[in-house]
Formats: C-alpha cells, sequence, structure tokens
C-alpha cells in the first residue's frame, strides 16, 4: 500500500540519518545542541540578553582531575558499562511508581545522548530516543570521546556550555589547569547548573564537593581504551 510505503521509507530515512549524524559527530566538534537553541529562544521570550558561551576543546586538554570528578558524581561506573547502569535504572524505577516525575538514573553516555540529540523534556518518548541513541554512541564512539563530547556540551550555568567556557568564566584559566578542588565544584554543580552556583557556593554545593573529593581518588586509574 502506498501509504504504508511512504511511512516506511520516512522511518527507514530517520534511522539512516540518525546513524549518519552519529558517525558524523565522532570525529566533528558538537557546537550547538537543542538545548542551547532551547535556552536562547527562553531569553529571547523573557526579553532577556542573549547569551550562549560555549566553545570545543579537545579532551586531552582537559584535566584529568575534571574527568575524575564528573565520573565520580555523575556515573562512577562509566568505563566499565555500555551505556546503561542497570541498578540505577532499576533504582529510578522504583522511585518513579512512588511519584509523577520521571527521575535520574542517568549514565554520563546516556546524558550525553540527551544533550546532543534531544531536548531536555521528561516523557517516555524522549527518554526512549534517548536509549536509542545511546546505544548508538556506545557503538560507534569510544569511552574517550563520549567524555569529550559531555564536557563540551553540558550546561555549566546560565548561558554556558563546556568546560572550556566554565573554566575561563569562573576561573579565569583553561581547563587544563583545573585543580581537583574546582573540578570538584563544577561537578557538584551539574544536577541544575543553573540553580547551584559556582561562583557563590551554598552548603548543599560546598557538601557535594567534599564528597565528590572524598570519591575522586576511590576510582583507581582512569585509562580510556
Amino acid at each position: 500500500m502506498k501509504v504504508v510505503r511512504i511511512l516506511r521509507n520516512i522511518v527507514l530515512g530517520l534511522f539512516l540519518s540518525s546513524i549518519l549524524l552519529v558517525i558524523l559527530y565522532r570525529f566533528v566538534p558538537v557546537y550547538i545542541t537543542p538545548l542551547m537553541i532551547i535556552r536562547v529562544a527562553e531569553q529571547v521570550a523573557d526579553g532577556k540578553p542573549i547569551r550562549l558561551e560555549r566553545g570545543w576543546v579537545p579532551i586531552d586538554e582537559i584535566s584529568p582531575k575534571m574527568v575524575r570528578a564528573v565520573i565520580a558524581s555523575e556515573d562512577n561506573l562509566f568505563l566499565d558499562h555500555y551505556g546503561f547502569d542497570i541498578e540505577g535504572m532499576k533504582k529510578a524505577f522504583e522511585n518513579n511508581k512512588k511519584g509523577k516525575k520521571l527521575k535520574g538514573g542517568s549514565t554520563i553516555s546516556q546524558q550525553t545522548a540527551k544533550n546532543v540529540f534531544l531536548t531536555p523534556s521528561r516523557t517516555y518518548v524522549r527518554k526512549a530516543l534517548e536509549a536509542y541513541f545511546t546505544v548508538l554512541i556506545e557503538i560507534f564512539w569510544s569511552k574517550e570521546r563520549i567524555m569529550e563530547v559531555y564536557l563540551n556540551v553540558i550546561e555549566m550555568g546560565n548561558g554556558i556550555y563546556g568546560i572550556e567556557k566554565a573554566s575561563e568564566i569562573y576561573f579565569n584559566k583553561p581547563p587544563k589547569k583545573l585543580t581537583s578542588f574546582q573540578a570538584a565544584l563544577v561537578a557538584a554543580s551539574l544536577p541544575n547548573p543553573r540553580k547551584y552556583s559556582i561562583t557563590h557556593p551554598g552548603p548543599y554545593m560546598r557538601k557535594r564537593q567534599a564528597h565528590i573529593l572524598w570519591l575522586m581518588p576511590k576510582l583507581g586509574k582512569i585509562e580510556f581504551e
């Protein structure tokens, strides 16, 4: 039937396009994401000045302390899993049954997939697409590339994206020179970087920073294959 054939071709086209895009981003910097566009649109709608601070820096120009801090904070099994933390997902599922909101359990791979390819909406459709893109980046990207993209696109404040700009704005230094204390402070803000201030950290941020600093040495040696 013609309609079925058209729908099949559309689905096939979207499937192939998604794979090609993932492969492309394996090699080229990601300078713009759906979240960045959404935040700019929100600024315009609110009548605020547009702020879009983002850049790109290779992972070998990022302090290993920053890598260690986000693994300690966000996903301590990052190097071992294939994109999903099953135990974390089980806990999140149990929490979701008790409330109305979808809650965490996302790995760094999942967060990267969401940030690069999708909107931040909290729906089951978006979560399904997030899982799909997570599988793709785990297949086509290395763990080192996933971390590199993650640290370059993640939101780190109002209109601030990526560790290069965050390092310059908050600490007046390149990301390669971040100390453990600074890296842990940035990582501490990541659950909600527009709510938790890096420049004026409160008790909650200091507590998270201290906990991350405590966890960082326990991760052992961080090696990307």
